[in-house]
């Protein structure tokens, strides 16, 4: 027979062990910030030319709430490039309503992206972040629409609509 005490300790040790494993193994935003990137600001150069929600998304790792994003919901024809240095990552016809509140793509433009895996909250993902300054970007997961097969679910936050030009 167990005492209580027995179950705390053997409570204890677990938490301590999964703790330790956690920290063992690097956060996404501790691998990304570890990357070297073709643009590398310093913290305040970010803050200065970022608003205080790109920041936290871009910089931080955060996420917006879902359904805030004025992108999620928008067709038009034209780029979604990073907010944090421009680069262009999806195309409009790569663009589909996921129903989760934010902008979703089932395919980014070439060597615009990167990943790591993100072990936060319990659970393992895949981080997506821009290749050329590492901002944070979201997420992919494997339950997007043919041809591919994934949901690049994204910030919107993150991304700025770029217009296709009228001919």
């Amino acid at each position: 027979m167990y005492s209580r005490r027995d179950f705390t300790k053997f409570s204890l040790a677990i938490a301590g062990g999964l703790t330790a494993a956690r920290l063992a193994t690097p956060s996404a935003e501790a691998e990304t910030a570890q990357a070297r990137f073709e643009i590398m600001k310093s913290d305040a150069e970010w803050k200065s030319t970022l608003s205080p929600e790109q920041y936290n998304v871009l910089r931080k790792h955060g996420t917006e709430r879902a359904g805030t994003s004025p992108l999620d919901k928008k067709y038009d024809p034209g780029m979604y490039n990073c907010a944090g240095c421009d680069l262009p990552l999806f195309a409009s016809d790569a663009k589909f309503d996921s129903g989760t509140g934010w902008p979703s793509f089932f395919k980014p433009l070439d060597k615009a992206i990167g990943t790591s895996i993100d072990k936060s909250f319990f659970s393992t993902r895949t981080e997506v972040h821009c290749s050329r300054c590492g901002g944070h970007l979201g997420h992919v997961f494997e339950d997007g629409p043919q041809p591919t097969g994934l949901r690049y679910c994204m910030n919107g936050v993150a991304l700025k609509f770029v217009p296709k030009a009228s001919t």
